[in-house]
């Protein structure tokens, strides 16, 4: 061959990153006049880039990606703002993102009389369907809901607002729901007939439930009704997706996903239904985001003629789906989801208070709560022991009538409930989850799970351990942990030491007394309701909660998910970011020790390269690197450079999707 002619040949099939003046063919898009950061560490920064045929073929500079333009090479010029790769949401349930046409309360706290009052105009707004139950998204059951004399709890408020009509609200976090006299007579096994939850069902054929479901001083159902508990009112023991409303315009999902910057993403509890909203906007053309898909079998729902879990279904199924979308270019599905366990939240406005149903690796305590002038929960540090000479005639008075109960709580300043010692439990038995984690493991397929309390963490690392057991070193699937509230030190070692992944939300890592007092008096011993009682620096929860900066020093590798829509139907990238450095959010204090929060450029990782990498795609997408799939995103501000404070602020102006402009900001 003449030498002139291999020189070209080599020429052609050069890299374009080590000789842009090559002469392949020109790239399709040039993009410079910005500081971009591209999470390549090979490559950190660049002010050039090109794309061609939706993949990037140069990362440098702006005057060698401009010398690779050709004559229809669309040329942007950005001007002193920020890029960086297309995030990574590595859990969130988009389904739900969608706002449906409905009754939908935005996650906005009320009191039971307000939210009375709404749920009566939005029946009268949006009228119900025959035979169904009437359905009210995002209840904040955490802040608000301040009884009144008229309005004593969540039952009789929705009563009052439809005496006859099933109502249920159902909790923005798609653990907790609440519901009315008419809705409460509907419980039933499924293919049996009703026989309402009450005081009495609670006793016999419910009371494997009875955790689950918020009582009156009487022991009557009050209104709340949680995690499984819910199945039998004909919901779901999780519930945060909305089919109906989302296939109606699918689109509305990727557009809301692009316009805040994200091109990649975990469907965290995808079940087989659900799919066909994925199917439907890739043969569209508008699945402009990569699509995981944790696939989502409940062990107590698939289950064998004798009850038990139906494994080899389960893993069946899953292998299936798997294999079906292992060659899609967008979407994949090899990952399956697992709940270990509910929430730490309780209801200090309850009366006895409804207790957290995650397990502790100690008991709850049982602490004696007050309300102030508004109706809202007070704490002055006084507990119950159940053990002292208070709680000797608990029992007795528990199994009389509403005049005993009423008398005991006159003696001892408390509900007799309270005596009960209750440390939680997992959303299924230790034995089932621990099969579960192997099979799914021995099956091919990697774990996402949901552990929020640290007795469920525990259980969690133990499962993942025995599954990888025997398997070869560096041959790990990207395992992950989702949300991990409260975490033992012990565990917080052994998840740096297995190099598991850990989706958090990041906006919920602050302090706020409302909150603050569903869950801290409940597992911390503590001496009051103001911020140094319920913070004190020293206390369990204080170190242990949320232990970002702990984990990621041990070798956790920390990625983001948003959950939404759990609180909000927003993703609010940048809110998560903030949040995550700080530790705080609106001027209150910080939460933990300043060794647990966060830099930017942890954050930055989280949102992309880690979280591709905890998709297991991050040779696909994660970076701004030769020959990845050209997501990216232009700022509207430069947030390596500004206050941490105003990070939730930044807004996405751009997102490029495999090259093409996906979204632009009005």
């Amino acid at each position: 061959m003449p030498i002139a002619n291999l020189i070209a040949l080599l020429a052609s099939a050069a890299v374009s990153t080590a000789h842009p003046a090559t002469r392949s063919p020109a790239p399709d898009l040039v993009i410079t006049g910005s500081k971009i950061t591209t999470s390549d560490p090979a490559k950190p920064t660049a002010t050039g880039i090109a794309v061609r045929d939706g993949r990037f073929v140069y990362v440098g500079t702006a005057a060698r990606a401009l010398k690779l333009a050709g004559p229809k090479t669309r040329i942007v010029k950005l001007g002193a703002v920020r890029v960086l790769p297309g995030l990574v949401d590595a859990h969130i349930h988009p389904t739900g993102i969608v706002t449906p046409l409905g009754c939908d309360l935005d996650s906005v706290p009320k009191s039971l009389r307000e939210i009375s009052a709404i749920v009566r105009q939005c029946i009268g707004r949006y009228p119900p369907k025959p035979g169904a139950i009437y359905t009210v998204t995002q209840w904040n059951y955490t802040l608000g809901n301040q009884p009144d004399a008229d309005y004593p709890s969540l039952r009789a408020a929705l009563d009052k607002a439809a005496p006859d009509l099933p109502v249920r609200l159902l909790g923005n976090d798609g653990h907790h729901g609440a519901f009315n006299s008419a809705a409460l007579k509907t419980a039933a096994f499924p293919g049996q007939p009703a026989i309402g939850l009450s005081k009495e069902t609670l006793a016999g054929p419910f009371a494997k439930y009875r955790a689950l479901v918020g009582v009156d001083a009487g022991g009557e159902p009050s209104g709340g009704v949680n995690e499984a508990a819910r199945a039998l009112l004909g919901g779901k023991a999780v519930d945060v997706s909305d089919l109906t409303t989302v296939m109606a315009n699918p689109v509305a999902l990727t557009e809301r996903l692009n316009s805040t910057g994200i091109t990649a993403f975990l469907d965290a509890a995808a079940e087989p239904e659900s799919f066909a909203v994925y199917d439907s906007l890739e043969a569209r053309g508008q699945l402009t985001a990569h699509a995981s898909l944790a696939q989502f079998y409940d062990p107590d729902v698939i289950v064998k003629p004798d009850g038990s879990p139906d494994f080899d279904r389960m893993v069946a199924d899953a292998a299936k789906w798997r294999d079906h979308y292992a060659h899609d270019p967008l979407i994949r599905a090899d990952t399956v989801k697992l709940f270990a366990d509910g929430v730490l939240e309780g209801n200090p406005l309850a009366v006895p208070p409804t207790l957290g149903n995650s397990p502790l690796l100690r008991p709850y305590l049982q602490p004696v709560f007050g309300r102030d002038k508004d109706g809202r929960p007070t704490f002055s540090g006084q507990y119950v022991d159940p053990d002292g000479e208070a709680c000797r005639d608990s029992k007795a008075a528990l199994a009389g009538d509403a005049a005993m109960i009423a008398g005991f709580m006159a003696r001892g300043g408390f509900h007799p409930a309270q005596c009960a010692l209750v440390s939680g439990s997992l959303q299924h038995p230790r034995d089932v989850i621990m099969e579960f984690v192997g099979r799914m493991h021995r099956a091919g397929l990697t774990l996402h799970i949901h552990a929020i309390g640290d007795a469920a963490v525990r259980t969690a690392v133990d499962a993942l351990a025995a599954a990888r057991a025997g398997e070869p070193t560096g041959k790990q699937r990207a395992d992950t942990l989702a949300h991990l509230q409260l975490v033992h030190p012990d565990d917080v070692a052994r998840i740096g030491a297995m190099r598991l992944y850990l989706a958090m939300t990041y906006a919920w890592i602050y302090t706020d007394k409302d909150y603050d007092l569903s869950v801290i008096p409940f597992v911390e011993r503590v001496k009051g309701d103001d911020y140094a009682a319920l913070h004190a620096p020293d206390s369990y929860y204080e170190r242990n909660a949320y232990p970002t900066g702990a984990m990621q020093r041990a070798g956790g590798v920390l990625v983001a998910g948003s959950d939404a829509p759990v609180e909000t139907r927003d993703p609010r990238p940048f809110v998560n970011m903030q949040v995550g450095i700080l530790r705080a959010r609106g001027g209150t204090p910080a939460l933990g020790p300043k060794d647990a929060r966060l830099t930017i450029a942890d954050m930055i990782r989280a949102y992309t390269i880690d979280g591709a990498r905890s998709l297991g795609r991050d040779d696909d997408f994660g970076s701004i690197a030769v020959g990845k799939s050209a997501d990216f995103i232009v700022l509207d501000r430069d947030v390596l450079t500004i206050d941490a404070a105003n990070l939730g602020e930044a807004q996405v102006t751009q997102t490029y999707f495999r090259g093409a402009l996906v979204y632009k900001r009005p």
